[in-house]
């Protein structure tokens, strides 16, 4: 599996945390630029806060993604109509996306996948 240059950044923001602090990308930017949480308290108030804001943007994306289901099967609807539904949904993709890798960053990392950075260059060997 080849890491892409975000990966590396993520794993090098990662490796400068200190040991026992738990990292969390955060459900929101500042001025575009990502949130990372850094405590040795995984259950504390800003992670509590972020745990809800991710539901609620859950829950939007499901509404918008209804809503912009009827938008597009009116055969009537006009371009603005559709332009707000495109608009609102890559914000809700955008969102969820940012929900999965923040799990996806809090998720254990198996040891085999260590293995394989030092690896990175070599071609992949079939498994049969």
């Amino acid at each position: 599996m080849r890491r892409t240059d975000s990966d590396r950044q993520r794993r090098q923001d990662l490796a400068e945390i200190p040991p026992g602090h738990h990292v969390r990308l955060l459900p929101w930017t500042t001025d575009g630029k990502r949130c990372l949480l850094s405590t040795d308290n995984a259950g504390g108030y800003l992670s509590r806060l972020a745990d809800e804001m991710e539901s609620i943007q859950l829950a939007m994306g499901s509404e918008v993604l209804e809503h912009a289901g009827k938008v597009l099967d009116d055969q009537t609807a006009s371009t603005g109509e559709l332009r707000y539904a495109g608009v609102r949904l890559a914000e809700c993709l955008r969102d969820a996306l940012r929900v999965a890798e923040s799990r996806g960053m809090r998720l254990p990392v198996p040891e085999d996948v260590e293995d394989d950075e030092n690896d990175s260059d070599s071609p992949a060997e079939a498994v049969g």
